[in-house]
């Protein structure tokens, strides 16, 4: 009897000696993304954060767990980042009508009157998605059409990158645009001497403030909507490119209330008002929000012939592009964020734009710095303006999916000796070590999978072309994630806390049905997410 005792004593005293933890995950293949890029079988979370990383059987005797979740040897990897999207531009085009993959205009007359019986009494007809690349006729639409059928509705339809958008007449009357209608930046399309309801770049803006604006309820919507897509995904961080005050203070509002759990990277809207009101009021951190950036648009888009290059498009020789923001203008937001502690992040696309961008970087940045001052997109970059990466400690900020995208017309749109300059990967990643790696979502697809097999692959969702896109320039399967946990953390000054599955740091991670790592790149785009956690809490799961 004594002996039972005693046992029963030393049991209960060698259970007490646990040290006690919310969550112990086991018998799973746990991607660290550390440095060694280790792996590990087992790890334990206290407090939303990692407590401890290694080996079931030694991390069993030293814990006892309130939850634990045996993965049958399911892969975990740290949570997914996306350092380039735009949330609520997604919540929005998540309530608007799917033009996204449409083979015609006629497709889309079809689905918009679709969605016109569907939502009756929406006061605008909003669509998003067109792309004429995908076409047998290559070339904008025009507003024929949607004048027969909608001549009472106003009808905006935005193209798939954003930078172009197709109008009715009856908007064009609203926003008061004519043939004469000029504004820097942008174009307003004439045939003719006739509108086509084409609009480019900044010319959207004609537009964008005759519409209604969209009240709190209907922003919480879509954030939440937005959010319900993105956890789907795995995607743990999303960083938010170019937003406003009003929009920031609302998302901080839904994460204050436990509404918003996802994580994001605040990339402020540049504007005279913004770069006041934020470099006075310093960066924000708080376990949910990083507000310590400013969004700046150097330059309009490929597929729209608004990227500015530094010699006129192949296929319209008369065209070389335009800048959205000027040169002068550029410089003094450049010059007025260095003397604050934001970083800034620069959309340029065409290799002129990163040219001039990346100059003036320089004129500030002179030398190697821990600024992290980033080029958003980067995607065509002449080879005498690739080093200016590293000497100025510039981080590529690419999105691999369009470059699987804008593969089957980019040669059109460049040459075929510019487009060997187009979507540099592996040359900018040299540069300083890293790259980060997002979506541009909804410009693409938000699942970040996509672009981890374009990254590495370089090729589309049909596993196109064979042997992959310019693949000198495609990443490693070891950096083709990297890019998108630990590289982009760090793009977003975040690398201490996020990133990888590491002792200290926060709980984000994602549980997937099958090994990217391993598995054949046709099969990856496939692979579910079953599982999203972020600081330990279970936000998103398949069952």
């Amino acid at each position: 009897m004594k002996k039972i005792i005693t046992i029963l004593l030393f049991t209960n005293l060698a259970f007490a000696q646990k040290k006690q933890v919310d969550l112990m995950v086991y018998h799973a293949q746990v991607y660290t993304v550390d440095a060694k890029f280790s792996k590990a079988n087992a790890f334990v979370v206290k407090d939303g954060l990692f407590v401890e990383v290694g080996d079931f059987a030694t991390l069993n005797k030293k814990y006892s767990a309130k939850t634990t979740l045996d993965l049958k040897n399911k892969p975990v990897f740290p949570g997914f980042y996306d350092p380039h999207s735009h949330f609520l531009g997604l919540g929005q085009m998540l309530s608007q009508c799917d033009l996204v993959g449409a083979k015609s205009f006629k497709e889309i007359l079809t689905r918009l009157q679709e969605f016109r019986k569907a939502n009756p009494n929406q006061d605008w007809l909003v669509g998003r998605g067109w792309d004429q690349n995908d076409w047998d006729v290559k070339v904008f639409p025009n507003k024929d059409d949607l004048d027969q059928i909608f001549p009472n509705v106003p009808v905006m339809l935005t193209r798939i990158d954003g930078h172009a958008m197709l109008v009715n007449s009856k908007v064009i009357q609203m926003a008061k645009i004519s043939p004469s209608s000029k504004i820097s930046g942008g174009d307003v399309e004439v045939v003719d001497g006739q509108l086509t309801g084409i609009l480019v770049d900044n010319a959207m803006g004609l537009v964008k403030r005759v519409m209604p604006k969209e009240d709190e309820k209907v922003k919480r919507q879509q954030i939440l909507a937005a959010q319900a897509e993105s956890l789907k995904y795995g995607l743990t961080t999303v960083s938010d490119a170019g937003v406003s005050q009003d929009d920031i203070e609302l998302m901080m509002k839904m994460q204050n209330e436990g509404s918003l759990k996802i994580r994001d990277y605040a990339m402020v809207s540049v504007g005279i008002r913004n770069v006041e009101y934020f470099t006075k009021k310093g960066i924000i951190k708080t376990d949910r929000m990083n507000v310590r950036s400013f969004k700046v648009y150097a330059d309009g888009a490929l597929g729209s012939r608004g990227a500015v290059l530094l010699k006129p498009y192949a296929d319209q020789s008369s065209n070389s592009g335009f800048l959205l923001t000027s040169k002068n203008e550029m410089d003094k937001y450049f010059s007025q964020i260095y003397k604050s502690g934001y970083q800034v992040n620069t959309h340029c696309i065409g290799d002129s734009a990163n040219r001039l961008v990346l100059d003036l970087y320089g004129k500030y940045l002179k030398g190697k710095n821990d600024r992290r001052w980033r080029i958003e997109h980067c995607q065509v970059v002449n080879p005498a303006d690739v080093p200016k990466f590293g000497k100025y400690s510039v981080i590529p900020s690419i999105q691999a999916t369009h470059a699987t995208s804008d593969m089957y017309w980019a040669e059109a749109r460049l040459g075929k000796d510019r487009v060997k300059h187009a979507y540099p990967f592996e040359e900018l990643r040299k540069q300083n070590g890293l790259i980060a790696n997002g979506s541009d979502f909804p410009v693409e697809f938000v699942n970040p999978l996509f672009g981890f097999h374009s990254a590495f692959a370089r090729q589309d969702n049909n596993n196109w072309p064979a042997g992959g896109f310019q693949m000198e320039n495609a990443l490693s399967k070891e950096n083709a994630l990297r890019a998108m946990t630990i590289w982009s953390a760090y793009a977003n000054f975040e690398e201490k806390e996020r990133g990888s599955i590491e002792m200290g740091k926060m709980a984000d991670f994602v549980v997937l049905e099958d090994d990217i790592m391993a598995i054949e790149a046709s099969k990856i785009r496939s692979v579910r997410v079953l599982s999203t956690y972020i600081g330990g809490e279970k936000v998103y799961s398949t069952k």
